[in-house]
């Protein structure tokens, strides 16, 4: 099984990502058809056409892919800082580099004995050491995976220059080794064509050697990169396989698939980087999309906070400032209306005790509807919301009427935030009749139940209505049918109802008031008294 990995700053690295079963999957099947594939070829002595062309095309693909992968798996060895990554990009490296001076010195690539000054087994010895560099890095990889630093260390820049300095000195030195002291070398080639004995011995010791990779990839292996990597290496045993015990000369099939294999094991890593970089670049995607959607959410609470609390204080700050004047009028008449002040400094005080109590609950209102949670009596939160709104009800001339079911079931929720929605409609149904002959202006409440397992509170106005056109938005943030409104207003009453589980609807023809509808789930455990019919 695949292990996750600890969950350090690395786990969102592309290296650190576990396989999907999917890939998973895909990569055994692949590896099965590859070997039965090379089981099935490795006996065939056929020989084909030989074409010149094959090496260095081929050659160029193994180049620019394992370029292009060595740059990825360098980009995440910088940071944080991984040692083996660094020594796997630097095998990849290795190969991008190595593989020019083998198709340079290949019989018949470019010239009939190969450029550099090549001799007969100087393309061999360069293909047995490129091969070998990079199993040699995959084992370094696999070794020191475990052995990475979990902090948030960077590798330089000055490494990176540092690990091509070295690639480059070593396939110099490589190539000169395998091309000016060819002479020196053991034989690997009988002609241009035909393997010596010792090319099969050669070709078996990679084998082993990569098998022992692969069994200490698998033995750690945690990411999707690992998954892939015991694919590259399947490949390479297939690859050398092929020549240990099957071909025996160049331009043989065997010979063509397996140099193919060197292509598929190049791709394979490539492929599987670029498309989890696609998967995490997806997934980092959405999670950018979540933050921006919480980002507008909270701003628009803050917005909502800033004008609820704007809204709330400047009603009693209002009512204090007109008493205030109108108790100065009382105290300058000779002699002093002594019981009028009296009424006006009780009104200031009732005026400022609302505008404390506003200040302490702004904090409440917006907090999730599951905390602080109580049973309600939502006719009892009614007469206390319009009590606190009698004043502004007498001011605008506002004839009310409630009617308030009996033994209905108490709700279960926050008491400051409904309270905050009753207002709230409460108050726009006030604006809204201000357009209207004072004669006209009603206000009407009502509860009653909903089925078995909800109640509904309505509040309806006299008004001009809204207009069906508009009556669809209205919920919405910053839509509003006032000319000073800022449109919040609805949009978190209808949030607080549905953090209750409940439902806040409009409906209006345009032309006579507009109802809303407020429905919540209640709790059947407990009833309130029997009903109240109030008229104002």
């Amino acid at each position: 099984m695949y292990a996750h990995g600890s969950s350090d700053k690395r786990a969102i690295s592309l290296t650190n990502l576990p396989p999907t079963s999917g890939e998973r999957r895909f990569a055994l099947i692949v590896v099965v058809l590859q070997f039965v594939a090379c089981a099935v070829i490795a006996p065939i002595p056929a020989t084909v056409p030989r074409i010149d062309g094959f090496i260095p095309f081929i050659l160029a693909i193994i180049s620019v892919a394992d370029l292009i992968t060595a740059v990825l798996l360098f980009s995440q060895a910088s940071f944080p800082a991984s040692r083996a990554l660094l020594v796997l990009a630097n095998g990849y490296l290795f190969s991008a580099f190595i593989v020019i001076p083998h198709a340079l010195t290949f019989p018949g690539a470019f010239t009939p004995k190969g450029l550099l000054g090549a001799g007969i087994d100087s393309s061999g010895w360069i293909n047995a050491f490129w091969h070998f560099g990079f199993i040699v890095a995959v084992g370094g990889y696999a070794y020191l995976k475990e052995r990475d630093r979990r902090d948030d260390a960077a590798i330089p820049t000055s490494a990176f220059y540092l690990s091509l300095a070295i690639q480059i000195s070593l396939v110099c030195a490589l190539t000169w080794a395998a091309t000016a002291g060819e002479s020196f070398m053991p034989r690997l080639f009988s002609d241009d064509r035909t393997y010596a004995p010792l090319t099969h011995y050669v070709a078996g010791l990679l084998v082993l050697t990569a098998m022992v990779v692969l069994l200490l990839t698998w033995a750690r292996r945690s990411s999707a990169l690992d998954l892939w990597l015991m694919v590259v290496m399947c490949m390479l045993i297939s690859e050398m396989g092929l020549v240990a015990f099957g071909v025996t000369a160049r331009f043989y099939f065997g010979w063509y698939v397996s140099r193919t294999l060197g292509v598929a094991g190049s791709v394979v890593v490539l492929i599987a980087l670029l498309s989890e970089s696609l998967r995490l670049q997806s997934a980092v995607s959405r999670a950018i999309t979540m933050l921006q959607h919480e980002r507008n959410n909270r701003l628009i609470n803050i917005k909502a906070a800033t004008s609820s609390l704007a809204h709330e204080v400047r009603q009693p700050l209002t009512a204090i400032t007109a008493f205030a004047s109108t108790a100065r009028r009382w105290l300058e008449k000779v002699p002093p209306d002594v019981a009028e002040l009296k009424s006006l400094l009780d009104k200031i005080e009732r005026a400022g005790f609302r505008a404390n109590e506003v200040l302490a609950n702004v904090p409440t209102l917006f907090q999730d509807a599951d905390e602080e949670q109580q049973p309600i009596d939502i006719n009892n939160l009614a007469l206390q919301t319009l009590k606190i709104l009698r004043d502004e009800l007498n001011d605008h001339g506002v004839k009310t009427e409630v009617e308030l079911a009996s033994e209905l079931p108490r709700v279960i929720g926050h008491k400051v935030q409904l309270r905050e929605v009753i207002l709230n409609l409460v108050r726009n149904a006030i604006d809204a009749m201000d357009s209207i002959n004072v004669d006209r202006r009603a206000l009407k409440v009502r509860t009653k139940p909903h089925g078995a397992t909800a109640i509904v509170m309505e509040v309806a106005d006299s008004g001009p209505g809204i207009g069906a056109e508009r009556l669809g938005g209205i919920f919405e943030a910053f839509v509003t049918t006032k000319p000073q409104g800022m449109g919040l207003g609805l949009a978190i009453c209808r949030r607080i109802i549905e953090r209750h589980d409940g439902q806040l609807t409009a409906s209006s023809d345009g032309k006579n008031g507009t109802l809303f509808q407020i429905v919540l789930p209640v709790q059947l455990a407990t009833m309130v008294p029997p009903s109240v019919r109030m008229t104002g």
